[in-house]
């Protein structure tokens, strides 16, 4: 079983409520007016349906929901993704409040949640079918997406060739209108990036251009710094070096008086290295450094270019490169953007990929037709619909779209030999309301939800039929937990537990309860839902039958 227990304060006309719910099949029935959806409706928004400040009492600051259910091992992992405690045998609780002012809080497992992480759990949790879910049937999306759930069969990666083939396809389209436009900017593209590949400008190139053009403008004082340099060093007399020689020999000769003089006679050495060292160097850039009036002509003439065309090109000089690499970027798109030819193939391949995706959808949906129709089919001979046939017939569409090439719809004959006619048109509201019922018992035996709730779904039926929904609902209890919202006794007496809402009046206004009731009970509840609140001896025998196995 999934769902234990549902607490309800201060929610619309139910002051307080602590209910536990058991395996099997359950009813839930009621006076009309005494609020027996208001249970369904609690349940919705502790899974994150829309809160609204007028499911708070009057007279009470906030409303609290709070129900538990034991999760299976694919909700615990989705718990421990998500941050949340969870551990093997502890009840999942999820909780939510709705302040005066429509504000809501949520938390699971005593962690705070936001209302969509309490909706993503809803499907793997609940499984709800409505009173009105006949209508639903009438709307191509809806029917065509029940018929994938049962195919299990997921058109997300058809979706997206879908918006991939469209997209070439757009592509294509704006190309053969853009023509025009597309080559003007295609030759002003090659103008740019043909004026900017006569200088072929490098990344750094202009950082060491510069470089370049100041060493030799400034050769000849480069040459006369390192020889006066070498001079003074070397040459001179007395030179730096020969100075710094005689100061280790003074030094040295007195370190067995004055140990410190060690140390210093080993720091001016290590000079002396360094300045021996300085020496070598200074040689070699003095022999290496040429007078060149031709290559400083050359550069002035690169430099003076590289500032014209930044210039022209209104971008700092250095920024150049990048301007070159945007453009041809900018004209290889084009170029791909002018060729037709490679842009009818881009998109004859989408769109080949996406039909024989599609094909292999349609296959699939037509396996799950047939077995569809055979199974609702089958379930429409119990329900006062004898000789009656259901069909999920697929239409071809002109054109694949996100969803495949065919739309779905539903069929019904109602009687033996006439002619299926779609769902929305078949005239009786209580055949609708039969084939709804059908469907959804027939489809809910493919959810993963471990419970699953018919709020009225047997409106417009009554007699045999009701009785063969009351045996349809506790056979599906067998293995799954099940919770009925019914007017009819033929449901509520199949039931394994029944729940009666009643609704009191008094000093503090009206009130709504929901409370489990025991044989007696259950037997005056069928009375008063076959003959009224005036209980006769009658409808008492007729109760006792019903409860009969």
């Amino acid at each position: 079983m999934s769902w234990q227990r549902m607490v309800l304060r201060d929610f619309v006309i139910v002051r307080a409520l602590d209910l536990d719910l058991r395996p099997g099949f359950t009813v839930l029935t009621g006076e009309t007016g005494a609020g027996k959806s208001i249970l369904i409706d609690a349940l919705q928004l502790v899974l994150g349906a829309r809160a609204d400040a007028g499911v708070v009492r009057e007279g009470a600051a906030r409303c609290e929901i709070s129900a538990e259910f034991e999760p299976r091992p694919a909700v615990l992992a989705w718990l421990q993704d998500n941050g949340f405690a969870a551990a093997p045998g502890e009840p999942l609780l999820l909780k939510r409040s709705i302040d005066t002012q429509g504000r809501s809080r949520a938390w699971i497992n005593g962690g705070p949640a936001t209302a969509g992480q309490l909706k993503a759990l809803a499907d793997a949790l609940v499984d709800i079918h409505g009173q009105h879910a006949w209508q639903s049937l009438t709307r191509p999306d809806a029917v065509r997406e029940l018929l994938d759930r049962y195919a299990q069969l997921d058109t997300r990666p058809l979706a997206a060739l879908w918006n991939a083939w469209r997209q070439a396809l757009r592509t294509l389209e704006q190309a053969r209108q853009q023509q025009t436009t597309l080559q003007t900017e295609r030759e002003r593209l090659q103008w740019q990036i043909g004026e900017l590949d006569k200088l072929a400008p490098q990344p750094g190139e202009w950082d060491e251009l510069n470089l370049q053009h100041g060493r030799l403008a400034h050769a000849q004082g480069l040459i006369d710094a390192a020889q006066a340099a070498l001079h003074a060093l070397d040459d001179a007399e007395p030179s730096a070096s020969a100075l710094v020689h005689r100061a280790v020999q003074a030094l040295q000769e007195q370190q067995h008086i004055e140990p410190r003089y060690a140390e210093l006679a080993d720091t001016l050495q290590a000079a002396l290295a360094q300045i021996e060292d300085a020496c070598h160097d200074l040689q070699h850039h003095a022999s290496q450094t040429e007078l060149d009036p031709a290559a400083l002509e050359a550069l002035d003439q690169r430099l003076g270019l590289w500032v014209s065309l930044a210039r022209r090109h209104r971008c700092a000089p250095d920024e150049l490169p990048q301007r070159l690499a945007q453009w041809q970027q900018a004209l290889a798109e084009l170029d791909r953007h002018t060729d037709l030819d490679a842009l009818q193939q881009d998109e004859r391949r989408a769109h080949q990929a996406l039909v024989k995706a599609a094909h292999t959808v349609t296959r699939q949906r037509q396996a799950a037709a047939q077995r569809l129709s055979a199974a609702i089919t089958e379930a429409m001979q119990g329900l006062g619909m004898a000789g009656g046939r259901f069909e999920a017939r697929l239409l071809p569409l002109d054109e694949p779209q996100a969803h495949g090439l065919e739309n779905v719809e539903f069929l019904v004959a109602g009687h033996p030999g006439s002619t299926p006619r779609p769902v929305g048109k078949v005239a009786s509201g209580g055949e609708l309301s039969r084939i709804a019922l059908a469907i959804s018992v027939t489809t809910s035996q493919l959810g993963a939800a471990p419970t699953l709730i018919f709020d009225e779904v047997d409106s417009g039926i009554g007699g045999a039929v009701a009785h063969t929904v009351g045996r349809l609902m506790r056979q599906l209890g067998q293995d799954r937990q099940v919770l009925a919202v019914t007017h009819l006794p033929q449901v509520a007496a199949c039931a394994d537990q029944h729940l009666r809402v009643s609704k009191t009046q008094d000093a503090e206004g009206t009130a709504s309860a929901v409370q489990p009731i025991d044989h007696d009970e259950r037997v005056r509840e069928l009375a008063r839902m076959l003959g009224g609140d005036k209980l006769s001896d009658t409808s008492l025998a007729h109760a006792r039958e019903m409860m009969q196995p």
